[in-house]
């Protein structure tokens, strides 16, 4: 177990196996940055020399590990690049990468800018979630070596001249809280889908509930989060169609999951919807078998807005949050749902389903519908949705779609958080686009080739009832092949931080 402690020595006189400092790229050899000051003195003239000759630049994502051969109190001295300037996104990055360079020392010491609590959580959160590491599945390899054991140091300290400061102790806290929740997510998304069907996702849900309310069971101004999880049979009474339709060719039933937390004077209500489809093979209008096995990663909104949404609470942030996660699996089976069928969605509206792999979208209205009755002041959903916006806009980019204020709002938020998004339009001729079925109140698509992700999004705006609303369409940063940054490979955890940064928002303005 890795502890973590702020402290305001100096990184040339720390004992630390390896300490950390930031360089700024220039334009014609990199500084030193804030924070790395006693490091470069005790240096002197002889630093700069033998980075240009090791040709260190300083830019962003760049690793270099040196000998001290005694020049600092620290045997090894690690220079990770920061790009062209210091800021909160830089630090993640580079707290990140240093994480997963600094390997087989006992203890680490962070030097980076810290000069604020927002460079203080920046960097937290870059080192924890750069660390994080996905074992749960790893033995004992040929060598007889135990590939669960970490390698990592068991004694991170974040040096800052402000450690004593409660504002600074207070950023240091809340990025443990926000690195756990995202650490969290991360590890549903990467569990194995056959061990993380419906079923058992409400369950892991139920369960990481039950352990909040434990944890944080004491005290007055207790925290609460409540659970409500809706099985098969009280789906289909209920009416809840998009669910059921996408869960007929699984073994395994749906599940739709109500995370609510309720502070006490409130004036704000949050409504979450995540898509939680844990496999999606495409039913009946199967996917191409290349690629297929990163389908696991397709619950990634839903375990956004759980975790999100536990974050919120641990952090006591004064507005409301209901989530909902729609789970189901998308399997081909004897009583799959058929190109061609009608579902009636909850409260009432017929979709004409044309292609069973455009699955998620289905769910998704299901529970922005029951969201809807709790009448919150905005919502917002979060989804693996369309390989169009990955097309559009890359792996590590998410597509923002919706009223103009939330989106404005939700940018805002990804860019505190360090998350990449861009937002995009939902043309009007998307309106028609959507009522086209000539045997139901909606198509489910189209089958025009162009802007697919854009039509999702229409389809979504269909079911909110005319309230605030934004779409988070993350089938591009979700899941990635390699790290970058504080960024792991595998699953990522996009959108806990940047949801987490909205109720921020929310509660300054309250």
């Amino acid at each position: 177990m890795t502890t973590y402690t702020l402290r305001s020595a100096s990184p040339a006189k720390t004992r630390a196996d390896v300490v950390v400092i930031g360089l700024v790229q220039g334009d014609d050899r990199p500084a030193v940055a804030p924070g790395g000051e006693d490091v470069a003195k005790a240096w002197g003239r002889k630093l700069s020399p033998m980075l240009a000759s090791l040709g260190v630049t300083g830019k962003a994502g760049e690793v270099t590990r040196i000998p001290t051969a005694g020049t600092l109190s620290s045997p090894v001295l690690l220079l990770v690049g920061l790009g062209t300037e210091v800021s909160t996104t830089a630090l993640r990055a580079a707290a990140g990468s240093a994480a997963r360079a600094a390997t087989n020392a006992a203890s680490l010491a962070l030097a980076l800018p810290a000069t604020s609590p927002a460079e203080v959580r920046a960097v937290t959160e870059g080192y924890l979630l750069g660390a994080y590491a996905f074992t749960s599945y790893k033995g004992t390899g040929k060598d007889g070596k135990d590939t669960t054991s970490d390698d990592r140091p068991a004694d991170v300290v974040v040096l800052t001249a402000d450690a004593r400061k409660k504002p600074t102790v207070a950023a240091f806290e809340e990025a443990r809280v926000v690195a756990a929740a995202v650490a969290t997510a991360r590890d549903w998304v990467n569990t194995p889908p056959g061990d993380l069907r419906p079923p058992a996702f409400a369950r892991a849900v139920e369960t990481a509930g039950s352990d909040f309310v434990k944890e944080h069971a004491h005290g007055r101004g207790t925290p609460k989060v409540g659970v409500t999880v809706w099985d098969e049979e009280q789906l289909a009474a209920q009416g809840f169609g998009g669910l059921i339709s996408v869960g007929r060719g699984s073994s395994e039933p749906p599940r739709l999951v109500e995370l609510s937390y309720v502070p006490k004077g409130a004036t704000t209500h949050l409504a979450l919807v995540g898509k939680g489809i844990t496999f999606d093979s495409g039913g009946l209008s199967i996917k191409p078998a290349q690629g297929m096995h990163e389908m696991k990663s397709d619950m990634a909104g839903a375990a956004a807005v759980v975790a999100a949404t536990l974050a919120v609470a641990a952090l006591r942030l004064p507005v409301r949050v209901t989530a909902y996660a729609a789970m189901a699996e998308n399997m081909l089976g004897s009583d799959a749902t058929r190109p061609g069928d009608v579902v009636t969605i909850y409260g009432g509206r017929t979709v004409e389903v044309l292609n069973t792999d455009a699955e998620g979208r289905m769910v998704l209205a299901d529970a922005l519908v029951k969201a809807g009755e709790g009448e919150p002041d905005l919502v917002v959903d979060v989804a693996t949705l369309t390989g169009a916006m990955v097309v559009a806009l890359g792996d590590r980019v998410a597509g923002v779609m919706g009223d103009d204020e939330v989106v404005a709002r939700m940018r805002a938020a990804a860019v505190a958080a360090g998350e990449e998004s861009w937002p995009m339009p939902i043309p009007e001729e998307m309106h028609e686009r959507v009522r086209t079925s000539k045997v139901a109140d909606l198509a489910q698509v189209d089958w025009v080739r162009w802007g697919g992700g854009l039509y999702a999004a229409a389809f979504l705006r269909e079911f909110v009832a005319g309230r605030p609303w934004a779409h988070l369409d993350i089938a591009g940063p979700a899941f990635g092949s390699s790290a970058h940054g504080h960024v792991t490979a595998g699953g990522t955890g996009y959108g806990v931080s940047t949801l987490v940064e909205l109720v921020r928002g929310l509660a300054d303005q309250a």
